[in-house]
């Protein structure tokens, strides 16, 4: 057995795209789309992860666009989809740079959580060892639930 993607489902796929691809910074590998499902399934795959993603299929993430509209909630009980980064304090600047909030700051120079525009969790870690804390992180409170 290996590990192939996450689904998650959203409900406005440009945003989506805009936020794991532009700000977080995931790659779209593959893209199926259903007139007779009327869905569109897109796959991002992480920077250092595309290769693999492509000639193995994994590790993905399924963006599932139902074009029919529907209304989802409880994206915090989907749990929460986990990335490492080189450097914690500057993927979190890039993101609030761009407008995401940092839900859950990396006071611990470890880990953060950000939320995707569907309310989807989502974990950032600090390769390796933790960065000695740093401000405005250190002192920065928690933003709403993540």
């Amino acid at each position: 057995m290996r590990y192939l993607h996450t689904m998650v489902r959203v409900q406005d796929l440009e945003e989506s795209l805009d936020f794991y691809c532009n700000k977080l910074g995931l790659e779209e590998v593959r893209r199926h789309e259903s007139e007779q499902g009327r869905f569109t399934l897109v796959f991002l795959a992480a920077p250092d992860d595309k290769t693999r993603a492509i000639t193995e299929r994994a590790p993905l993430l399924e963006l599932t666009y139902n074009w029919d509209p529907e209304n989802y909630q409880g994206g915090r009980n989907f749990g929460h989809l986990a990335y490492v980064v080189e450097n914690i304090y500057e993927t979190c600047q890039q993101l609030m740079d761009n407008g995401v909030t940092i839900n859950r700051p990396p006071r611990d120079g470890n880990m953060a959580f950000v939320r995707s525009p569907d309310g989807i969790s989502i974990e950032l870690l600090q390769n390796g060892d933790a960065l000695p804390a740093q401000e405005p992180w250190a002192s920065m409170e928690n933003t709403g639930s993540w």
